[in-house]
Protein backbone atom coordinates (compact mmCIF):
# COMPACT_ATOMS: atom_id res chain seq x y z
CA UNK A 1 0.00 0.00 0.00
CA UNK A 2 1.07 3.68 -1.00
CA UNK A 3 0.37 6.88 1.32
CA UNK A 4 -0.19 9.90 -1.79
CA UNK A 5 -0.01 12.96 -0.50
CA UNK A 6 -2.73 15.88 -0.05
CA UNK A 7 -3.49 18.61 -2.30
CA UNK A 8 -0.96 20.80 -3.67
CA UNK A 9 -3.08 23.91 -4.03
CA UNK A 10 -4.19 24.46 -0.23
CA UNK A 11 -0.38 23.95 1.17
CA UNK A 12 0.92 26.71 -1.30
CA UNK A 13 -1.83 28.81 -0.42
CA UNK A 14 -1.14 28.01 3.32
CA UNK A 15 2.01 29.46 2.58
CA UNK A 16 1.37 32.36 1.17
CA UNK A 17 1.18 31.69 -2.71
CA UNK A 18 -1.49 33.31 -4.66
CA UNK A 19 -2.99 30.89 -6.92
CA UNK A 20 -5.66 33.43 -8.67
CA UNK A 21 -5.66 33.33 -12.62
CA UNK A 22 -5.81 30.74 -14.99
CA UNK A 23 -2.06 28.78 -14.54
CA UNK A 24 -3.05 28.36 -11.04
CA UNK A 25 -0.38 25.79 -9.27
CA UNK A 26 2.00 26.40 -12.89
CA UNK A 27 2.15 30.01 -11.36
CA UNK A 28 4.07 29.02 -8.53
CA UNK A 29 6.04 26.15 -10.62
CA UNK A 30 6.86 28.97 -13.02
CA UNK A 31 8.38 31.36 -10.49
CA UNK A 32 9.04 30.09 -7.66
CA UNK A 33 10.06 26.18 -8.18
CA UNK A 34 11.47 26.05 -4.65
CA UNK A 35 8.05 26.53 -3.25
CA UNK A 36 7.21 23.13 -4.75
CA UNK A 37 9.89 21.20 -3.47
CA UNK A 38 8.68 22.78 -0.19
CA UNK A 39 5.69 21.25 -0.26
CA UNK A 40 6.66 18.09 -1.59
CA UNK A 41 8.78 17.64 1.31
CA UNK A 42 6.16 18.74 3.94
CA UNK A 43 4.28 15.60 2.53
CA UNK A 44 6.78 13.19 2.64
CA UNK A 45 7.77 14.40 6.07
CA UNK A 46 4.15 13.68 7.32
CA UNK A 47 4.32 10.30 6.23
CA UNK A 48 3.58 10.37 1.92
CA UNK A 49 5.54 7.44 0.02
CA UNK A 50 4.20 8.99 -3.38
CA UNK A 51 4.81 12.94 -4.44
CA UNK A 52 2.12 13.92 -6.91
CA UNK A 53 3.57 16.52 -9.62
CA UNK A 54 2.18 19.82 -9.90
CA UNK A 55 2.32 19.50 -13.63
CA UNK A 56 -1.86 18.82 -13.33
CA UNK A 57 -2.68 22.38 -15.82
CA UNK A 58 0.30 23.50 -17.20
CA UNK A 59 0.88 22.60 -21.09
CA UNK A 60 4.58 24.04 -21.04
CA UNK A 61 6.58 21.09 -21.53
CA UNK A 62 9.95 22.62 -19.86
CA UNK A 63 7.36 23.10 -16.79
CA UNK A 64 5.84 19.64 -16.97
CA UNK A 65 9.95 17.96 -16.91
CA UNK A 66 10.43 20.75 -14.21
CA UNK A 67 8.16 19.48 -12.22
CA UNK A 68 8.86 15.52 -11.96
CA UNK A 69 12.50 16.61 -11.74
CA UNK A 70 11.17 18.92 -8.79
CA UNK A 71 9.45 15.81 -6.92
CA UNK A 72 12.30 13.90 -7.51
CA UNK A 73 14.66 16.75 -5.61
CA UNK A 74 12.33 16.63 -3.24
CA UNK A 75 12.36 12.72 -2.66
CA UNK A 76 15.80 12.88 -1.48
CA UNK A 77 16.62 9.75 -2.56
CA UNK A 78 14.90 8.19 0.54
CA UNK A 79 13.96 4.25 -1.28
CA UNK A 80 10.36 3.92 -1.63
CA UNK A 81 9.63 7.35 -2.33
CA UNK A 82 7.56 7.59 -5.44
CA UNK A 83 7.23 10.09 -8.06
CA UNK A 84 3.62 10.51 -10.07
CA UNK A 85 3.46 12.41 -13.03
CA UNK A 86 0.36 14.19 -12.90
CA UNK A 87 -1.92 14.63 -16.21
CA UNK A 88 -5.17 16.80 -15.15
CA UNK A 89 -8.46 16.69 -17.68
CA UNK A 90 -8.76 19.02 -20.39
CA UNK A 91 -11.11 20.87 -18.63
CA UNK A 92 -8.77 21.71 -16.34
CA UNK A 93 -7.01 24.17 -19.40
CA UNK A 94 -10.07 25.99 -19.60
CA UNK A 95 -10.11 26.73 -15.55
CA UNK A 96 -14.25 27.03 -15.44
CA UNK A 97 -14.91 23.64 -13.49
CA UNK A 98 -15.18 21.69 -16.26
CA UNK A 99 -13.59 18.99 -14.88
CA UNK A 100 -16.73 18.23 -12.93
CA UNK A 101 -18.65 18.48 -15.45
CA UNK A 102 -16.94 16.79 -18.70
CA UNK A 103 -18.71 16.76 -21.68
CA UNK A 104 -16.68 19.51 -23.12
CA UNK A 105 -18.50 19.42 -26.46
CA UNK A 106 -14.77 18.82 -28.75
CA UNK A 107 -13.72 15.84 -30.42
CA UNK A 108 -11.72 13.02 -29.33
CA UNK A 109 -9.09 14.05 -31.50
CA UNK A 110 -8.83 17.63 -29.68
CA UNK A 111 -8.76 16.09 -26.33
CA UNK A 112 -5.77 13.68 -27.82
CA UNK A 113 -3.97 16.32 -29.14
CA UNK A 114 -3.82 17.76 -25.68
CA UNK A 115 -3.09 14.94 -23.73
CA UNK A 116 -0.56 13.61 -25.69
CA UNK A 117 2.03 16.21 -25.43
CA UNK A 118 1.71 16.59 -22.01
CA UNK A 119 2.07 12.94 -21.12
CA UNK A 120 5.23 12.87 -23.50
CA UNK A 121 6.93 15.27 -21.72
CA UNK A 122 6.11 13.73 -18.00
CA UNK A 123 7.39 10.72 -19.48
CA UNK A 124 10.77 12.15 -20.57
CA UNK A 125 11.56 13.36 -16.98
CA UNK A 126 11.37 9.73 -16.32
CA UNK A 127 7.91 9.57 -13.38
CA UNK A 128 7.49 6.29 -11.38
CA UNK A 129 4.25 6.19 -12.41
CA UNK A 130 1.69 8.80 -14.22
CA UNK A 131 -1.18 10.29 -11.57
CA UNK A 132 -4.44 10.51 -14.54
CA UNK A 133 -6.42 12.02 -12.46
CA UNK A 134 -9.97 14.08 -11.91
CA UNK A 135 -11.34 12.92 -15.47
CA UNK A 136 -14.91 13.32 -14.93
CA UNK A 137 -16.63 11.50 -18.40
CA UNK A 138 -15.80 8.52 -20.02
CA UNK A 139 -15.11 10.02 -23.48
CA UNK A 140 -11.66 11.51 -21.81
CA UNK A 141 -10.87 8.10 -20.32
CA UNK A 142 -10.98 6.27 -23.39
CA UNK A 143 -8.40 8.96 -25.40
CA UNK A 144 -6.13 8.36 -22.28
CA UNK A 145 -6.54 5.03 -21.75
CA UNK A 146 -5.60 4.43 -25.37
CA UNK A 147 -2.38 6.43 -24.92
CA UNK A 148 -1.23 4.95 -21.76
CA UNK A 149 -1.95 1.85 -23.45
CA UNK A 150 0.39 2.80 -26.18
CA UNK A 151 2.98 4.42 -23.99
CA UNK A 152 2.84 1.31 -21.72
CA UNK A 153 4.17 3.25 -18.55
CA UNK A 154 3.06 2.43 -15.03
CA UNK A 155 -0.48 4.35 -14.20
CA UNK A 156 -3.09 4.96 -12.34
CA UNK A 157 -6.71 6.44 -13.61
CA UNK A 158 -8.93 8.76 -11.08
CA UNK A 159 -12.83 9.85 -12.04
CA UNK A 160 -14.05 12.64 -10.84
CA UNK A 161 -17.56 11.30 -9.65
CA UNK A 162 -21.20 12.18 -8.77
CA UNK A 163 -22.23 9.50 -6.26
CA UNK A 164 -22.34 6.38 -8.49
CA UNK A 165 -22.27 8.27 -11.79
CA UNK A 166 -19.06 10.28 -13.44
CA UNK A 167 -19.33 13.61 -12.80
CA UNK A 168 -20.60 13.40 -17.12
CA UNK A 169 -23.36 11.17 -15.55
CA UNK A 170 -22.01 7.74 -17.16
CA UNK A 171 -22.39 4.99 -14.83
CA UNK A 172 -19.58 4.11 -12.46
CA UNK A 173 -19.09 0.00 -13.69
CA UNK A 174 -18.75 1.32 -17.64
CA UNK A 175 -16.33 3.59 -16.38
CA UNK A 176 -14.30 1.63 -14.81
CA UNK A 177 -14.50 -1.06 -17.34
CA UNK A 178 -12.52 1.01 -19.62
CA UNK A 179 -9.39 1.70 -17.49
CA UNK A 180 -9.64 -2.15 -16.28
CA UNK A 181 -8.21 -3.39 -19.65
CA UNK A 182 -5.30 -1.54 -19.82
CA UNK A 183 -2.40 -3.62 -18.65
CA UNK A 184 -0.18 -0.62 -17.58
CA UNK A 185 -2.84 0.84 -15.52
CA UNK A 186 -1.93 -0.31 -12.62
CA UNK A 187 -4.97 1.36 -10.25
CA UNK A 188 -8.41 2.35 -10.69
CA UNK A 189 -10.17 4.67 -8.45
CA UNK A 190 -11.41 7.87 -7.45
CA UNK A 191 -10.29 11.63 -6.16
CA UNK A 192 -11.52 15.15 -5.44
CA UNK A 193 -14.84 13.81 -4.64
CA UNK A 194 -17.06 14.21 -1.28
CA UNK A 195 -15.01 11.54 1.33
CA UNK A 196 -18.36 9.47 2.03
CA UNK A 197 -18.71 8.46 -2.06
CA UNK A 198 -15.15 6.52 -1.77
CA UNK A 199 -16.05 2.83 -0.29
CA UNK A 200 -18.98 2.44 -2.84
CA UNK A 201 -16.94 3.07 -6.13
CA UNK A 202 -14.05 1.15 -4.24
CA UNK A 203 -16.34 -1.67 -3.74
CA UNK A 204 -16.95 -1.66 -7.91
CA UNK A 205 -13.35 -1.29 -8.73
CA UNK A 206 -12.31 -4.60 -6.87
CA UNK A 207 -14.85 -6.54 -9.16
CA UNK A 208 -12.47 -5.25 -12.23
CA UNK A 209 -9.45 -7.16 -10.03
CA UNK A 210 -7.88 -3.77 -10.27
CA UNK A 211 -6.31 -2.38 -7.57
CA UNK A 212 -8.04 0.68 -5.67
CA UNK A 213 -7.04 4.30 -5.34
CA UNK A 214 -8.68 6.83 -3.37
CA UNK A 215 -7.87 10.60 -2.85
CA UNK A 216 -11.18 12.42 -2.30
CA UNK A 217 -10.94 16.14 -0.97
CA UNK A 218 -12.15 17.47 2.09
CA UNK A 219 -15.74 17.30 1.26
CA UNK A 220 -16.26 20.86 0.32
CA UNK A 221 -17.79 21.55 -2.97
CA UNK A 222 -15.93 23.92 -5.81
CA UNK A 223 -17.48 26.99 -6.95
CA UNK A 224 -16.60 27.92 -10.17
CA UNK A 225 -17.74 31.45 -10.54
CA UNK A 226 -16.94 32.14 -7.09
CA UNK A 227 -13.35 30.22 -7.11
CA UNK A 228 -14.06 29.09 -3.59
CA UNK A 229 -14.59 26.31 -1.97
CA UNK A 230 -17.81 25.89 -0.07
CA UNK A 231 -19.35 23.88 2.79
CA UNK A 232 -17.70 22.07 5.79
CA UNK A 233 -14.93 19.28 5.89
CA UNK A 234 -15.81 15.85 6.46
CA UNK A 235 -12.62 14.09 5.50
CA UNK A 236 -12.09 11.59 8.26
CA UNK A 237 -9.31 9.03 8.18
CA UNK A 238 -11.45 6.47 10.43
CA UNK A 239 -12.51 5.66 7.00
CA UNK A 240 -9.12 4.31 5.95
CA UNK A 241 -9.82 1.08 7.09
CA UNK A 242 -12.78 0.26 5.02
CA UNK A 243 -10.43 1.52 2.25
CA UNK A 244 -8.16 -0.83 2.29
CA UNK A 245 -10.73 -3.43 3.01
CA UNK A 246 -12.28 -2.72 -0.10
CA UNK A 247 -8.68 -2.82 -2.41
CA UNK A 248 -7.90 0.29 -2.33
CA UNK A 249 -3.88 0.52 -2.38
CA UNK A 250 -3.21 3.98 -2.98
CA UNK A 251 -4.50 6.41 -0.56
CA UNK A 252 -3.83 9.68 0.48
CA UNK A 253 -6.41 13.28 0.07
CA UNK A 254 -6.62 16.12 -2.68
CA UNK A 255 -7.94 19.54 -2.25
CA UNK A 256 -8.08 20.83 0.62
CA UNK A 257 -6.52 17.94 2.78
CA UNK A 258 -3.08 18.89 4.38
CA UNK A 259 0.03 17.36 5.91
CA UNK A 260 -1.73 16.79 9.12
CA UNK A 261 -4.17 14.55 7.50
CA UNK A 262 -2.08 12.52 5.36
CA UNK A 263 0.07 11.82 8.31
CA UNK A 264 -2.91 10.56 9.49
CA UNK A 265 -3.99 8.43 7.01
CA UNK A 266 -0.02 7.22 6.85
CA UNK A 267 -0.38 5.94 10.54
CA UNK A 268 -3.76 3.83 9.20
CA UNK A 269 -1.83 2.49 6.67
CA UNK A 270 1.48 1.23 8.51
CA UNK A 271 -1.17 -0.47 10.95
CA UNK A 272 -2.84 -2.31 7.88
CA UNK A 273 0.36 -3.29 7.14
CA UNK A 274 1.35 -4.56 10.18
CA UNK A 275 -1.70 -6.57 10.62
CA UNK A 276 -1.59 -8.12 6.95
CA UNK A 277 -4.65 -5.84 5.97
CA UNK A 278 -5.52 -6.02 1.96
CA UNK A 279 -3.27 -4.59 -0.04
CA UNK A 280 -0.69 -4.57 1.70
CA UNK A 281 2.10 -5.29 -0.61
CA UNK A 282 0.66 -3.39 -3.40
CA UNK A 283 3.82 -2.06 -5.71
CA UNK A 284 4.28 0.76 -8.61
CA UNK A 285 3.05 -1.99 -10.92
Amino acid sequence: MHTLDGGLSNALEERGHDLSGGEWTARVLRHEPDAIVAVHREYFAAGADVATTASYQSRDPGLIRLSVDLAREAADGVPGRLVAGSVGPFGALLADGSEYRGRYGVTAAAIEYFHRPRIEALLAAEPDLLAVETIPDTDEAEVLCRLLAEYDHPAWLSYSIDGDRTCAGQRLEDAFAIPAQVDAIVAIGVNCCAPAEVLPALRLVAATGKAGVAYPNAGEVWDAEAQQWLGTTTYDVAHVPQWIEAGAEWIGGCCRVGPAAIGRVAEQIRSARETGGAGAEGTAR
